[in-house]
């Protein structure tokens, strides 16, 4: 059974994890010595580790695991859209220091939230990622990184009815955590690396027509929606891949 490591074991890591815990054995990490024993009494291999973007942190050492792991997925925010430059590369050389030279599989879980925020569409040929601060770094060190580029991420709680919105007739750019999941387990079990993908819902109804599903609220579309589109077009094509969740109007319904 191959190890998988879990950096982040917040809301998209435990879903990460509880989806791929069947075919590997999961290491992971936490920021609070309580949320690790809970997380070592479940049967995973947990561990405290922080990677401040204030300072530069030497005390940081190896993660004990890293020489035992074949796959490792990165959910702490990378992006560098929040924070600046040198707040980003402290966070990252913490993270590095952390993780070694590692030679295995790498998913970094960026976010679509780096395209400008202008009306068009995007594909990953508009903007690289050696345009990308956070991704440039991470690919730095692992040029074998897969970097995911997520939009917003639904599913279970988090439907877009509980949020307080702006521009209601703005399509919106969502991703239910299940088909990141499967994106994942596709790419790992195919032994992909190096690839640069937006993984966002193949379909995009406006904000007002998401809520308006999710609220069982009938609703009819009467305009062309119109806004920032970020396309998955890329991962579908190369990965042969099948969104379970391709309508974001759809996201509040549990399959069986």
């Amino acid at each position: 059974m191959k190890n998988t490591g879990i950096i982040g074991y917040g809301w998209l890591g435990s879903r990460i994890a509880a989806s791929l815990s069947e075919k590997y054995t999961i290491h992971t990490t936490a920021t609070t010595t309580d949320k690790v024993s809970v997380l070592n009494a479940k049967g995973l291999n947990a561990v405290v580790a922080s990677f401040p973007d204030y300072q530069l942190n030497d005390k940081i050492l190896q993660w004990d695991s890293i020489q035992h792991i074949d796959v490792l997925i990165i959910t702490i925010p990378l992006s560098g859209k929040s924070c600046c430059v040198s707040s980003l590369y402290n966070r990252i050389q913490n993270l590095l220091s952390f993780t070694g030279d590692f030679k295995g599989q790498v998913f970094v879980m960026s976010s679509t939230g780096v395209y400008p925020d202008i009306p068009k569409e995007f594909t990953e040929d508009d903007l690289s990622v050696s345009a990308v601060p956070g991704e440039r770094m991470i690919r730095g060190r692992y040029p074998q990184a897969n970097i995911l580029r997520l939009g917003g991420l639904m599913g279970d709680n988090r439907l877009l009815k509980n949020y307080n919105i702006s521009n209601p007739e703005a399509p919106v750019n969502h991703i239910h955590y299940a088909d990141i999941c499967s994106v994942i387990l596709r790419m790992i079990e195919t032994g992909t690396e190096g690839k640069l993908y937006n993984l966002t819902a193949p379909l995009h109804p406006s904000k007002a027509a998401v809520i308006h599903a999710q609220q069982n609220q009938p609703f009819s579309e009467e305009v062309v929606v119109q806004g920032r589109i970020i396309r998955s077009s890329k991962l579908v094509s190369e990965l042969d891949f099948t969104f379970e969740y391709p309508d974001p109007c759809s996201f509040h319904i549990i399959k069986e």
